[in-house]
């Protein structure tokens, strides 16, 4: 099929309106939400690498949550903001394979993350006892680079299967970057291999990753069920709504994503992956840092302290003003 037509050089996306307001509107939105992705992420990054007090497994796992999310919305959010500005409305091949792989490896990477904070989250509150020399930081580096290296069997995966495809029909993409199953909709060659590599990894990874938090979920429930005391139910539980809340954004915008029949991506596939890509990074630093006590308190206890030190700064010019008045007056 591909030496008897020519194959696509250059992918057209459509993204979401050719009406001038809307685009502007989705222009500032999505710069905005890019923005508070970095300063979130980074700030969390910074936070914990900053602060002995967070350097414990589960804010390690966090930090690199942190990382991925800023990786994966940079591989979508910058070209998108480039195709509102420019009449041009495209991505390279190249690039588009590029962006394939980056965003698979940094998607898959999320959900063994995931897996692995909820994995934490069992030991911790199952089996408090042997928590250090179960969670050790020999044990959470590998865990950690266990979920780096499923990312990367995934794109690599998807890479390839992204190379045995031709675009010679058509190669307008109805989406706002380039996603492998939407390529594979589109390719003009035989795409059984491609749907199945797309299927095996998306089954085995997803399901794996996912049976973990569900066992890991079933035994803290269990766990939290039997304390008698409704406020050491209440502690426990706190631990984990951070993830829980995570983990149902996540799973539930990438499951409607995936999980949908392939075909030309619809308005609805539009804005799901919208909120899979682009919201998601951007809303996970806010939901730990906001709904996670030692975090909201290190982060007022900064506050507190730079409020001190200005407070401090400011009478010491007042006193140093009267000091002065009174030198003149003398």
């Amino acid at each position: 099929m591909k030496n008897n037509c020519t194959q696509a050089t250059e992918f057209s996306l459509t993204g979401f309106s050719e009406n001038l307001v809307t685009q502007v509107t989705l222009f500032l939105m999505f710069l905005l939400t890019y923005l508070a992705t970095i300063l979130g992420n980074l700030g969390m990054i910074v936070l914990i690498t900053a602060s002995p007090q967070l350097h414990s497994p589960m804010y390690y796992f966090l930090g690199n949550l942190a990382f991925v999310d800023l990786c994966s919305s940079t591989v979508i959010t910058p070209k998108v903001l480039v195709y509102f500005v420019s009449e041009k409305k495209g991505i390279a091949y190249a690039g588009c394979v590029a962006q394939v792989f980056i965003f698979d490896l940094f998607g898959i990477t999320e959900c063994f993350l995931l897996a692995t904070m909820a994995y934490d989250r069992y030991v911790a509150i199952c089996h408090p006892l042997v928590y250090p020399l179960v969670m050790s930081p020999k044990c959470c580096f590998q865990l950690v680079t266990g979920s780096y290296l499923m990312g990367l069997t995934n794109g690599i995966g998807q890479t390839i299967s992204m190379s045995d495809l031709s675009f010679c029909s058509s190669s307008v993409i109805n989406l706002f970057f380039c996603d492998i199953s939407s390529l594979i909709s589109l390719s003009t060659s035989n795409t059984t291999l491609s749907h199945n590599i797309l299927r095996t990894l998306a089954l085995f990874f997803g399901m794996s990753s996912g049976l973990v938090i569900l066992v890991s979920y079933m035994a803290i429930i269990s766990a939290i069920l039997s304390i008698r005391s409704a406020n050491g139910k209440r502690k426990a539980f706190s631990t984990c709504t951070s993830h829980l809340t995570t983990v149902s954004i996540f799973y539930g915008t990438s499951l409607f994503m995936y999980l949908k029949p392939s075909s030309d991506s619809s308005k609805e596939d539009k804005w799901a992956a919208l909120f899979y890509t682009v919201v998601t990074p951007m809303l996970n630093p806010l939901i730990y840092s906001l709904r996670n006590k030692d975090v909201k308190e290190l982060l007022s206890s900064i506050y507190s302290h730079r409020s001190h030190s200005n407070q401090t700064k400011a009478d010491i010019t007042c006193h140093n003003g009267v000091s002065r008045g009174n030198k003149t007056n003398t």
